[in-house]
């Protein structure tokens, strides 16, 4: 079994990819819930519904978020009777995911249990599973004020400066069920090209979860996000430089050297290897990390693969 932690839109790119070299069945993904927000009422979990979509073949693949082809008249509605938060952009049809998921948690059903049900319905082959049933929130400090992290990502496009990053709920937030197992079971677990500190952070900061990776026997690799000190995407630059780290590949290495085996970079990033190497004990794949056409999707998936193999001998 291949578990990957994910978040935002870097990963479910590499898992569209490791999709045409590996069976759905054999895919597990962890998938950070610390973007979720509350949207007029009703419950979004967009980092999940990315991965869902996915599976369902059904993203939008242009943006990777939201439904491909989907509509939106009833945002343009809410929008001309004052509706708040109309600046976050819900189709049609994504706004039948979110009614029926926050009619379940209200109905109490816990969120892995909604994601299962999701699942079903939606004949998805792989196991995706939120990374906490408890509510976690990312709070951005700025130069403009706090605020949600989809605020700060998409009402102001990620462009005020970032003072610091908070998390409240972590704390106290466990696991959900098969969290831990999806970690204990993996033959390799691959952390993807996702934001370090609000995809992946809250993950690997989940009670027992960084514990359980650090005693892991399979391979752990980590694909930067980051190429040449810049993002491919979002603000994990301004992110990473907020809680005092690079933003390199040295940055990422620096994040997750606790657990961490080996980590991918990119070709323009070849001279960090030895570095990487030396300093860290972590091993180093050089490839091509940006992904724009499926044959680089797969691509890199395959390597991802077959470095972590290697790591196994």
């Amino acid at each position: 079994m291949i578990t990957l932690l994910s978040g935002g839109t870097g990963t479910p790119k590499l898992i569209e990819g490791l999709r045409h070299v590996v069976k759905d069945e054999e895919l597990t993904v962890i998938v950070n819930t610390a973007d979720d927000v509350w949207w007029n009422g009703l419950y979004i979990s967009p980092d999940v519904d990315t991965v869902l979509y996915l599976f369902a073949n059904i993203l939008d693949t242009d943006k990777y978020w939201g439904i491909r082809g989907d509509t939106f008249h009833a945002l343009n509605q809410l929008s001309k009777y004052g509706a708040e938060w109309t600046w976050f952009s819900v189709g049609d049809r994504d706004l039948a995911t979110h009614i029926i998921r926050t009619y379940l948690l209200k109905k109490g059903y816990k969120l892995h249990e909604v994601v299962k049900y999701l699942s079903e319905k939606m004949h998805v082959k792989a196991t995706i599973l939120p990374m906490s049933n408890d509510r976690v929130e990312t709070m951005v400090k700025t130069n403009k004020g706090s605020m949600n992290i989809q605020e700060y990502l998409v009402r102001f496009k990620a462009e005020p400066e970032v003072y610091e990053i908070k998390f409240p709920g972590l704390e106290k937030a466990k696991p959900a069920p098969g969290v831990i197992e999806a970690i204990e079971r993996a033959d390799m677990l691959i952390i993807g090209p996702s934001n370090p500190v609000n995809s992946i952070g809250p993950i690997i900061s989940l009670k027992r979860v960084k514990e359980k990776l650090t005693r892991l026997k399979a391979p752990i690799i980590a694909v930067s996000p980051i190429i040449s000190g810049k993002p491919v995407s979002g603000p994990a630059d301004k992110f990473m430089r907020a809680l005092g780290y690079e933003p390199s590949p040295i940055g990422i290495v620096e994040i997750y050297k606790e657990f961490l085996d080996g980590i991918v970079i990119d070709v323009v990033d070849r001279s960090l290897a030895k570095v990487i190497m030396d300093k860290y004990r972590v091993k180093v794949k050089v490839a091509n990390t940006i992904m724009v056409t499926l044959k680089d999707k797969v691509k890199l998936a395959e390597e991802v693969l077959d470095f972590a193999k290697r790591m196994k001998q």
